[in-house]
């Protein structure tokens, strides 16, 4: 579905992530883990097609994405509150990805409604434009509109920061639905090693731009990312 090759990325001659290969196939729900500044966000921009790369390329269902923009139709993203339009309310957001995805109100209703218990009652109906909202409450709007017309791929960058406890529970269920029952792609960043251990059936390690680990998540994911990370890894 998605595949890196001999992928780069410098600013200044600084490179800050180098990707020789790297396929994810469809319907996996994939998971990228690392520390601050180890090239996951760039990953996901480069993705988006948001930067260019230095070198090389990702293909999504065999579009290049940085070459063609027919990749956008069965792809969808949240990276962050700059995704969102803060003068709207959630409502008028909705309905606004909705036909920029060829849905209409009625059918955008339909998935909200889906997602009543995610929003907590804080969201809809509350006359607040999307701007005035908690980081937690725009997430969740943002994540919800990342749904809307059903795409291939669904790519979310730290996607359980600034939630709730009860929200986190309930955001994994839906992921893991997606993946599992709906055969989305599902792409995950975040520093939580818990939450992504729990809803990703395969997690990469970036350091410093490269792929250090490519693990099936088994039992003994967690301890071996908590044991590469705390720096009490073997060797």
């Amino acid at each position: 579905m998605i595949h890196t090759k001999d992928l780069s990325k410098a600013y200044s001659g600084k490179r800050v992530l180098k990707i020789d290969e790297l396929g994810i196939p469809k319907g996996q729900s994939f998971g990228l883990v690392g520390n601050n500044g180890a090239g996951k966000t760039t990953y996901f921009s480069l993705l988006l097609d948001l930067i260019k790369p230095t070198t090389g390329n990702i293909t999504n269902n065999s579009v290049v994405v940085d070459q063609s923009e027919d990749w956008k139709p069965f792809t969808s993203a949240f990276i962050d509150e700059s995704f969102l339009i803060g003068y709207l309310t959630p409502e008028e957001y909705f309905y606004f990805i909705g036909e920029l995805r060829g849905e209409n109100k009625a059918d955008v209703d339909s998935l909200v409604a889906q997602f009543e218990d995610f929003f907590h009652g804080e969201i809809l109906g509350q006359k607040k434009y999307l701007r005035d909202l908690s980081k937690g409450n725009q997430k969740k709007a943002g994540i919800v509109a990342a749904l809307i017309g059903s795409p291939d791929v669904i790519i979310l960058d730290e996607p359980f920061a600034n939630l709730d406890p009860t929200t986190q529970i309930r955001l994994k269920g839906i992921i893991k639905d997606l993946a599992e029952k709906q055969g989305v792609t599902v792409l995950v960043s975040s520093h939580d090693l818990m939450h992504v251990t729990d809803v990703c059936e395969r997690i990469v390690v970036l350091e410093k731009g490269e792929v250090v680990k490519d693990l099936e998540t088994n039992e003994a994911t967690l301890k071996e990312l908590e044991a590469h990370f705390s720096g009490s890894e073997q060797v």
